[in-house]
């Protein structure tokens, strides 16, 4: 039998030669890798930034737990609840929860004064992950952070209908105002897609609202989970989870439901339709392969021949033209992979996160496997021809 080493070196140099009758299956299977690998790899890294930003598609992965003033359905406590530390702390690490924000809402209307002239509106305490929890940005200004909260500083941000009705053509920002007759200084305007009614609201810190605001809460919890797929499962459990660590009475647990069955169909659908169409790229490179080599076989025939003639077995003639099959789609693999990584790196640029080696890794194996069964599968009939072919016709072949 040839040795293996020959065998490669052939194959692979006839490979070369022939490679522009090969670049259409080249190109299709180098392409069809790269989008297995990059999809496959980055596909929860995508759901993860896409998961930010689905107030457009109604808030699809955030949750809202908090206690109401009266719940019929449930007994009734002679207070109305509110979140403990030690229940926050257990939510955040709950497996899922990406992000959860402590806010409470002043029971009655707070009253602002600016130039002899006053507003009422809801007033809303919260704390530094209110703002990403629910994918606000500041319109104007600065939104407060950890240091504003911790420091219980006299700040406010105001929704921009609000501000407008108390400053008018004014710029609100650096200005101050009264809140229930104390002073705050307004530091930004609240920006974002999901902002709805909360234009009309204005927002302190939780630990200010706490110490100066008569009638403060701290009874609601805005959850953001890693991805929608961790939403049902945080929202059945959490019921549970805060009932562990204190009284769960008057508790409500929302999210967008319908919206959530909604996204999760249409996405279920583009997954199914990219995989498919990777699959079928890589199918058509192997009826390429199975066409090329066909092709090879045929015009090749005389040679086939000559090899017999020498002494050439049946068993290295089918080696040869296998080896060449799996030379191309290996080698075309080995192309997309480098595809498929400049994709992974271009596309964790654009969301700020590195790929997982590990699923590249994995992938990358997964698509050299199917190379090779891809290579085998269509290489394999064109070379059991070549092998069976007799010596006199395949040197009179013309």
């Amino acid at each position: 039998m040839t040795k293996l080493f020959d065998i490669l070196r052939v194959s692979s140099r006839q490979v070369v030669r022939q490679r522009r009758r090969y670049f259409g299956v080249i190109l299709s299977i180098a392409l069809g890798t790269a989008g297995l690998i990059a999809v496959s790899t980055m596909s929860r890294d995508v759901k993860k930034n896409l998961n930010q930003d689905l107030e457009l598609l109604g808030g699809c992965t955030l949750i809202k737990a908090y206690f109401e003033e009266f719940l019929p359905d449930r007994h009734q406590s002679s207070r109305v609840q509110s979140f403990e530390d030690r229940t926050v702390e257990a939510v955040r690490g709950y497996p899922g929860v990406d992000l959860a924000s402590l806010s409470g809402v002043k029971r009655g209307a707070a009253a602002s004064v600016w130039r002899n002239r006053t507003e009422h509106y809801t007033l809303f305490g919260v704390d530094e992950y209110f703002w990403d929890v629910n994918s606000f940005y500041p319109a104007a200004g600065t939104l407060f952070g950890q240091g504003e909260v911790q420091g219980r500083q006299k700040v406010c941000v105001l929704g921009a209908e609000l501000a407008r009705r108390i400053f008018g053509e004014h710029d609100a920002v650096g200005s101050f105002i009264s809140i229930d007759r104390d002073i705050f200084r307004v530091v930004g305007i609240l920006g974002g897609l999901g902002v709805g009614d909360r234009t009309q609201f204005a927002f302190i810190p939780l630990t200010t609202a706490l110490d100066r605001i008569a009638g403060m809460t701290r009874d609601r919890l805005y959850i953001r989970c890693a991805t929608w797929d961790d939403v049902e499962g945080v929202a059945d459990h959490m019921e549970s989870l805060v009932s562990s660590h204190q009284s769960s009475d008057r508790l409500r647990v929302v999210f967008a439901k319908e919206q959530l069955k909604r996204v999760k169909r249409i996405v279920w659908w583009v997954e199914w339709f990219i995989y498919l169409s990777v699959l079928a790229t890589l199918v058509l490179g192997g009826f390429g392969i199975w066409n090329g080599m066909m092709s090879a076989v045929q015009a090749r025939t005389r040679e086939i021949g000559l090899k017999k003639a020498m002494g050439a077995e049946d068993g290295d003639i089918l080696a040869q033209f296998l080896t060449e099959a799996l030379c191309l789609s290996l080698g075309s693999a080995v192309i997309g992979i480098g595809f498929g990584r400049t994709i992974m790196e271009v596309i964790g640029k654009l969301l700020s996160s590195p790929p997982q080696e590990d699923l590249f890794l994995r992938f990358m194996m997964v698509g050299l496997l199917f190379a090779l069964i891809l290579g085998i599968g269509a290489g394999f009939y064109p070379a059991l021809r070549a092998s069976r072919m007799e010596v006199v016709k395949a040197i009179r072949y013309e």
